[in-house]
């Protein structure tokens, strides 16, 4: 009975200690997460307008922008672009900033993984439509890897309006800690007093006291990133 006892006592020593070997496993985070490509994807029913209402970048510990908007157009089949407004958090005039980004649809079996190519890379930027219902919200994972240094995560939380109810926004977010995604980082994206503002409604004695960021223009777009 003693003898049955220690080697009870044993056996669940070594499942103990290989559960906390896997909870202690080191994540790699040079390589991007493994996607599955969501099913039955309907690519036109994501095309046109949506606000982003969370945002998240493996670069950024903090939010650089608010008012983010994008819109999805098609030119042919195969190539989806995405063109969009945002400002920058710290800019007191508020300007609105363009970006696009384009995307190749490598497997027309799965219109739901799109890839871009970037000279910063020496593989492919991946973009995933993890879920949608097309007519009020979609969650997007971006992946992109680079040698020796750490991948780039972002991901965007999207709606047709300029909020989006907790509920689902809760349900959005639940997807993404299986791609290594830490949702403290997961940022609200401001879409209020998104109007822009220009120097000329500015008067001069005022505009002489902003501090506006230095050559805002040339700061890297969210779609940007920088790689060690």
């Amino acid at each position: 009975m003693i003898k049955a006892t220690v080697i009870l006592c044993s056996f669940l020593c070594l499942l103990a200690q290989r559960s906390s070997c896997a909870r202690g496993k080191k994540e790699d985070k040079t390589v991007c997460p493994k996607v599955k490509a969501i099913r039955n994807f309907d690519l036109e029913g994501l095309l046109h307008q949506w606000y982003v209402i969370e945002y998240y970048a493996s670069s950024e510990e903090a939010l650089s922008y608010r008012c983010m908007r994008a819109d999805f157009t098609m030119s042919t089949s195969e190539i989806i672009t995405m063109n969009f407004t945002y400002s920058f958090t710290d800019d007191p005039l508020n300007e609105q900033l363009l970006g696009n980004i384009t995307w190749n649809i490598p497997n027309p079996a799965e219109p739901a993984h799109w890839t871009h190519s970037e000279d910063t890379y020496e593989g492919i930027y991946n973009t995933f439509v993890l879920d949608s219902d097309y007519i009020s919200w979609a969650l997007l994972l971006h992946c992109a890897e680079k040698a020796k240094v750490p991948r780039y995560l972002s991901s965007f939380i999207m709606s047709r309006e300029p909020t989006l109810g907790i509920n689902v926004i809760a349900y959005l977010r639940e997807k993404l800690p299986q791609y290594d995604i830490d949702l403290s980082f997961m940022f609200d994206m401001m879409q209020t007093d998104c109007n822009e503002t220009s120097f000329e409604n500015i008067p001069p004695s005022l505009l002489a006291n902003i501090n506006r960021p230095v050559q805002l223009g040339e700061r890297r777009h969210p779609m940007k990133h920088a790689h060690g």
